[in-house]
């Protein structure tokens, strides 16, 4: 009975009805690969719009967040280049869709800070640049002059991880790693994609990157696709 109280296993039906227009998601996944493949698709065929999406990258235009882009899906991006994908630029300058940068270890961090119930941190990443005169507030601490850079948190996260057990404890495959388990805990809700579902006691504890406090749901994936995009045909 106990366990069963903490089982969190479930249909990908069941979950994306916490995923509605204009809500703030936060997505992992580096040039897709990181990036829930079944939860993207379920989206899409939801047909949620008006999203404000939080990502290390925007993907490619056919691969990972790049397909909500591609499909006019989304409101805002927050993330740390856009650069490998056209439309997301094409959007951007037709002032169709809003882009906020924050350099890649920033973004990680601001990510973090959310997950940790901070306000913000503090970087030095552009004083003296142009950036400073784009309204970022300043803090001086001991001589030196930092930006407040906000902290990140989203009302759903999605995160892709190699296997998960019944609890929500998991574990990454590589590089598919990525910024998964700073969203995983910055997310009010998270929803946990991996490629098995193992019992519990299976995982290696030493191996559990993820803790299942930080996971409501777990759904198996219908497909993810390891490969690498930039791998050599």
């Amino acid at each position: 009975m106990i366990a069963n109280s903490f089982q969190k296993i479930r249909q990908i039906d069941e979950v994306i009805g916490k995923i509605n227009d204009g809500c703030t998601l936060m997505a992992g996944g580096f040039g897709g690969v990181g990036t829930p493949p079944s939860l993207i698709d379920a989206i899409l065929e939801k047909e949620v719009r008006e999203l404000e999406i939080i990502c290390n990258d925007t993907g490619f235009p056919h691969i990972g967040i790049g397909k909500l882009i591609s499909a006019g899906r989304v409101r805002k991006v927050i993330a740390s280049h856009i650069g490998s994908n056209p439309i997301a630029g094409t959007l951007m300058s037709e002032g169709k869709m809003e882009v906020e940068f924050s350099p890649q270890g920033t973004l990680g961090e601001r990510i973090r800070a959310g997950g940790m119930g901070l306000g913000g941190i503090l970087s030095d990443v552009g004083i003296g640049s142009e950036i400073a005169e784009k309204g970022k507030e300043l803090v001086h601490v001991d001589g030196r002059t930092y930006f407040i850079e906000t902290a990140l948190t989203a009302d759903v996260a999605i995160i892709c991880g190699r296997a998960a057990d019944e609890f929500g404890n998991i574990i990454y495959k590589k590089s598919a790693r990525n910024m998964n388990p700073l969203m995983a805990m910055a997310g009010e809700y998270t929803i946990a994609e991996v490629e098995e579902i193992v019992s519990l006691g299976e995982l290696d504890p030493e191996a559990i990157i993820t803790p299942g406090v930080f996971v409501q749901a777990v759904v198996q994936s219908e497909g993810v696709n390891w490969k690498w995009v930039w791998e050599p045909k």
